[in-house]
């Protein structure tokens, strides 16, 4: 893969500003700096948590009778709302603010070399948000064609919390291409070959979902795919605009436009309602949303070929 891998000017701008660790010690880093930005997340969450409670007329009424469970599932009801999402998917804009920081004083990096350059952004973003919604919508057409997935209406669907829902899912999907991307990929490739520092990088992201409702081997498969693709949809237009936009609109689709499960969690704020047919979760992935299933294999795989090879093909890749 290297071969056709060229090393990016934000790669480069790393290095000249400090050399890369070993790749155990790269990862224990990635880890590390991976928990400091989820205690910063719980911390702005908590307050958030406990307002929600004190306002569930469930969740007092639980707690004025004293039964520990009645009191834990009022709790995770409370919890499980598009409210307590949305303030979740904003929250995670702590995590963007902490990698900066991170790379900008400790590992002396200029923001250019995240991936924020300061020419293109908004086109960039723009055309990521068409690649987002037609590549999830490519595997929703092939569930509905192989009749893995069925319609079945509109859903229970509000503007105002669906546009809520864009702009949280804004921040969440450009904060996981900062860190995994912007941040680990990027550092990884200081040291070591750029085909090492994308399939690290993946697999890192992989893992960060491994908790998440519904897991199984194949959305493992999946979420490195497009990690792949990611970076080197990163390595491409050397910035971060393209690949946050796609990771963002990806989701928001998901859950709010079809009606499915992201990554294993749902929403009850949704344009259509979506039916996944039982016994075809090889195809749509089941529990866990299409994302553990063949479909998006398929496009993903077509996804890294065409930016790829289209990379290849413009002469815009050299042999560093």
């Amino acid at each position: 893969m290297n071969t056709y891998l060229k090393t990016p000017k934000a790669v480069l701008q790393a290095r000249e500003a400090k050399g890369g660790h070993n790749l155990v010690l790269e990862l224990l880093i990635f880890a590390a700096l991976f928990l400091v930005c989820t205690f910063g997340e719980t911390a702005v969450m908590v307050p958030v948590q406990m307002m929600l409670l004190a306002n569930s007329p469930s969740y007092l009424e639980a707690v004025s009778s004293g039964d520990m469970d009645q009191i834990e599932d009022a709790a995770v009801a409370a919890c499980s709302t598009d409210e307590f999402t949305i303030l979740s998917l904003f929250a995670t804009a702590v995590m963007i603010l902490l990698v900066v920081l991170f790379c900008r004083f400790l590992q002396k990096r200029r923001l250019s070399s995240l991936g924020f350059v300061k020419e293109g952004g908004g086109v960039q973003y723009a055309l990521g948000m068409v690649i987002g919604f037609g590549m999830f919508s490519a595997a929703v057409l092939l569930c509905v064609a192989t009749g893995a997935v069925r319609f079945t209406g509109t859903g229970p669907f509000a503007a105002s919390t669906f546009l809520l829902f864009t702009a949280g899912y804004m921040v969440q999907g450009m904060a996981e291409e900062v860190l995994c991307r912007g941040y680990f990929m990027v550092s990884v490739g200081r040291r070591y070959p750029m085909a090492v520092a994308v399939c690290a990088n993946s697999v890192a992201f992989a893992a960060l979902h491994l908790l998440n409702p519904g897991i199984a081997p194949l959305a493992i498969v999946n979420l490195i795919l497009f990690g792949i693709f990611a970076s080197v949809c990163f390595i491409k237009t050397e910035n971060i605009y393209m690949v946050g936009a796609i990771h963002s609109v990806w989701n928001l689709v998901q859950g709010n436009v079809y009606g499915m499960k992201v990554s294993g969690m749902g929403t009850s704020c949704t344009v259509f309602s979506a039916a996944m047919t039982d016994g075809k979760e090889l195809i749509n992935g089941g529990a866990f949303g299409l994302e553990g299933g063949l479909a998006v294999t398929a496009v993903l795989l077509a996804g890294i070929a065409v930016v790829y090879f289209w990379g290849k093909r413009q002469g815009a890749l050299d042999y560093s």
